[in-house]
């Protein structure tokens, strides 16, 4: 492994010396095996990764080196920038660059070979005019079939791959359009969405194709084209309200309990007091707040304590579910931890936020998000330990 993982401070020994509150544990080999897992459903399409937004939050230098060493040899990223840092991690591979092509930005992805994905006729104009002006350099062509966030029409498409005056040097290299509803496995729409992309796909022969993300790998095998995209499976988080049984949790974070405090029924707990306790209740005031990506809205304030805390949104320590009192703070949130015997926690432990025994998308539930939105959320303050992958392709 790259020595970009001692840049992430990986020796979670020392987190009181250094000051860090909270910590993410990160199962590289979970992410590779996870990785193949979605590869072997794949197949016959070859499997990209997904990576962007700093590798769903757990860091893109990590992800890319060990799905690199996986045998992954095709990436996608948001922007331009985030590509050129993935090529120092993936020398060899393709990486794709889905967040636009603006007049600058191709300088970009020709000097680290990026290959940029045109969304739009505007998109294809600017290429167009930089391959006249530069020569031939990998391109792919985005469809929209349905979901009117990116992508060309399926007029358009049909447009430019019968336009026999296109400059040779623009060479499209994939072919893809975006599922909008393939979470949802029965919605009407993945069937148009399918149909509309087998016909633009028919236009450009030759020309490989992608449609599906995780969500898409599921949906069968005619979704599956020639590369599939998956991305939050990979970390181990489901597609849609499903449970994933698939991949396995890659990040496991944990916050310190700071201190324990004794409280009396009848008190009150956090701003707003709105948790009154039931009992004399024990609670482990952790360091974790929305200024670490644990977002507020898991509070589920302004209820009473019974239905205060929605299914998932809780703790967990010594083999106990710990639910989570009053309001998320910036910095601190309050479990109840009156269950546990005496001395079983203590100022200075840990409790898992979410991983092996609190589902990600359970604590997104809980605050009416996805799983994605909690990885991509994670802030700067957590001590980064990463558990290397050891068996490589």
């Amino acid at each position: 492994m790259t020595g970009a993982l001692n840049e992430r401070h990986n020796d979670k020994d020392h987190d009181i010396d250094e000051g860090y509150g909270a910590r993410l544990t990160i199962d590289l080999q979970a992410l590779a095996d996870n990785w193949r897992v979605m590869r072997d459903r794949s197949h016959p399409a070859r499997c990209a990764a997904v990576i962007k937004a700093d590798g769903y939050g757990i860091g893109a230098p990590e992800v890319a080196t060990t799905l690199y060493a996986a045998g992954c040899r095709d990436f996608f990223v948001a922007t331009a920038r985030e590509g050129a840092i993935i090529r120092v991690y993936a020398p060899q591979a393709r990486i794709f660059v889905m967040n636009c092509i603006l007049p600058g930005i191709e300088e970009t992805c020709r000097a680290a070979e990026l290959v940029p994905v045109l969304a739009s006729m505007e998109h294809v104009a600017i290429w167009t005019n930089a391959c006249i002006a530069n020569g031939d350099h990998p391109c792919a062509l985005q469809v929209d079939t349905g979901m009117n966030r990116l992508g060309i029409t399926s007029e358009e498409a049909l447009s430019i791959a019968g336009d026999v005056t296109r400059p040779a040097g623009f060479s499209p290299v994939l072919l893809m359009s975006h599922l909008a509803c393939g979470d949802t496995p029965d919605h009407p729409l993945n069937h148009h969405q399918l149909e509309a992309f087998r016909a633009a796909v028919g236009a450009f022969d030759g020309v490989e194709a992608s449609l599906s993300n995780s969500a898409g790998v599921l949906l069968g095998p005619e979704y599956r084209f020639d590369l599939t995209r998956p991305g939050i499976m990979l970390f181990g988080g489901s597609v849609g309200d499903g449970v994933n049984t698939i991949t396995r949790p890659v990040v496991t974070a944990e916050a310190r309990i700071i201190t324990i405090r004794h409280a009396k029924r009848g008190e009150t707990v956090s701003y707003g007091a709105t948790v009154t306790l039931e009992r004399d209740s024990r609670i482990a005031i952790c360091s974790i707040g929305y200024a670490d990506g644990y977002p507020r809205s898991l509070s589920g304030s302004g209820v009473p304590l019974r239905n205060a805390v929605r299914d998932g949104a809780h703790a967990f320590a010594a083999g106990q579910r710990l639910p989570l009192l009053g309001r998320v703070t910036m910095d601190m949130t309050a479990f109840d931890i009156t269950d546990l015997p005496d001395n079983t926690l203590r100022a200075g432990d840990f409790v898992e936020l979410f991983g092996k025994n609190v589902a990600l998308d359970d604590v997104a539930r809980a605050g009416g998000t996805i799983g994605y939105e909690l990885l991509t959320s994670l802030g700067q303050r957590y001590r980064r330990h990463c558990l290397p992958a050891e068996n490589e392709d």
